[in-house]
């Protein structure tokens, strides 16, 4: 198990490396964050021993059951939140991640901002935008952007970057430009963007953060 972690590790980071090469960027330009939602700390560990120190999680419930011990067992590991999260889990996820990517409305910085005060953790953060206008799909509208980030910076959050997930079944790379469009004329120069079967896409269209789940830990 462990080899094959390695293995698929590897070839990631190669991969990324070649369209990273082909763009014109340096590797480290683009960062791999392996997301580990659904995965047991047994699954985990072999990419932990491979060397991966950046790992991300869809639900917060999730993470506080795996993650205090994998973090206690190896420093200097980085977790995102890459999911949707709720208002009411605003301090358990200040308290746990590093990161959260899925910033998307006032009642959220809010919520962020007052956990920040109480628990001294200022996490990084991304705005999701919803970039397909899909209903079923969390985010703000790409217009919002603007006016959620000046809220976002007023209520104290450190806003880095934007982050989206495109619609499925349809060709990616339309929707990479227009988030790195929004990004560029919002002064914000972190992209979230990129999984599993379209990375390298959205490394030539200017990702900075791709989040890898299948590639790296197999199909479920």
């Amino acid at each position: 198990m462990s080899n094959d972690a390695k293995t698929r590790l590897n070839d990631v980071r190669n991969a990324m490396a070649r369209v990273c090469k082909t763009a014109g960027r340096a590797p480290g330009d683009v960062e791999l964050i392996a997301i580990s939602k659904t995965h047991d700390a047994a699954a985990i560990r072999p990419l932990i021993a491979a060397g991966q120190r950046t790992f991300g999680e869809n639900r917060v419930q999730e993470a506080e059951g795996k993650w205090p011990a994998l973090l206690a067992e190896t420093p200097g590991i980085e977790l995102h939140l890459v999911g949707q999260l709720q208002s009411n889990k605003a301090e358990e996820a200040v308290c746990l991640f590093d990161v959260i990517h899925s910033v998307d409305r006032s009642s959220l910085i809010a919520a962020l901002a007052k956990a920040q005060m109480k628990t001294g953790r200022h996490p990084r953060c991304y705005l999701q935008v919803n970039i397909g206008e899909e209903a079923q799909k969390g985010g703000c509208a790409a217009a919002e952007v603007p006016a959620l980030l000046a809220e976002a910076r007023a209520a104290g959050l450190e806003v880095v970057g934007l982050m989206a997930v495109p619609p499925a079944d349809t060709e990616a790379a339309p929707y990479f430009a227009l988030l790195a469009k929004i990004a560029r004329d919002n002064g914000l120069s972190q992209l979230s963007m990129g999984m599993s079967g379209d990375y390298e896409a959205a490394i030539m269209l200017g990702a900075t953060q791709v989040r890898i789940g299948t590639a790296l830990f197999g199909a479920r």
